[in-house]
């Protein structure tokens, strides 16, 4: 598996690539050069040089908080990762935004299936069993609030509402269902929408509802949601 990742990964290493807010640029020897894309090419950047690093420097964000959705665009910067091989570069960023390069691969080679939000909720177990009273209006705004590309998700999402392939959220962007448009735009967290880019980019696909998200349905089914339904 992780071979075929890689090669999937190297079909697109082609001169600058973005994933998520992430810059990936190869060098002359080969070898790799992560970064944040906020970041400015300065000497201030405190230097990495293990894929392993990956996983401390996606922990916390700017401010030091843990940071429990790895595709919220709040990576903070000041950070700069040298790696030797397409293996290290693999890790890493499996580290970044974990599960998104084997789905991104899967989707490539026409293998990816979705499972849409009402499947997701009717097999929830435990005290997540309420979640699946949500009706279809308060599904409309959380999406919408939960997954936007500004201040909530990077993902892509595939996913359907329901069995009748009804859309998600009417309140999110079309761009925000298409794997062609890079949803970290500039990179920062406060780009007002979603861009294409001139660079080649993985796109950090969503093909099923979270558990972060499901908690929330199950959060705004019992009126303990924070969100301004």
């Amino acid at each position: 598996m992780a071979n075929s990742i890689e090669r999937c990964l190297e079909s697109v290493l082609t001169a600058p690539l973005h994933c998520g807010q992430i810059l990936v640029q190869e060098t002359t020897t080969g070898h790799f050069v992560l970064s944040h894309r906020d970041d400015k090419p300065v000497d201030q950047l405190k230097v990495f040089r293990r894929a392993e690093d990956a996983s401390n420097i996606a922990k916390y964000d700017d401010a030091g908080n843990y940071r429990p959705l790895k595709t919220a665009p709040n990576l903070r910067p000041g950070w700069r990762l040298e790696l030797d091989t397409l293996e290290d570069l693999r890790r890493a960023l499996d580290y970044f935004y974990p599960g998104r390069l084997a789905i991104f691969a899967a989707w490539k080679s026409g293998r990816l299936q979705t499972t849409v939000l009402r499947e997701t909720l009717d097999r929830q177990s435990g005290m997540y069993r309420v979640a699946a009273k949500i009706s279809d209006s308060q599904i409309d705004d959380l999406v919408a609030d939960f997954c936007r590309s500004n201040g909530g998700c990077l993902r892509t999402i595939l996913w359907k509402r329901d069995a009748r392939a009804t859309l998600t959220s009417t309140k999110l962007p079309d761009e925000k269902f298409d794997p062609n448009v890079d949803q970290a735009a500039s990179g920062s967290p406060s780009a007002p929408t979603a861009s294409t880019t001139s660079a080649a980019t993985i796109p950090l696909l969503c093909q099923e509802a979270c558990n972060l998200l499901i908690a929330e349905c199950r959060k705004v089914v019992k009126g303990e949601s924070a969100l301004d339904l």
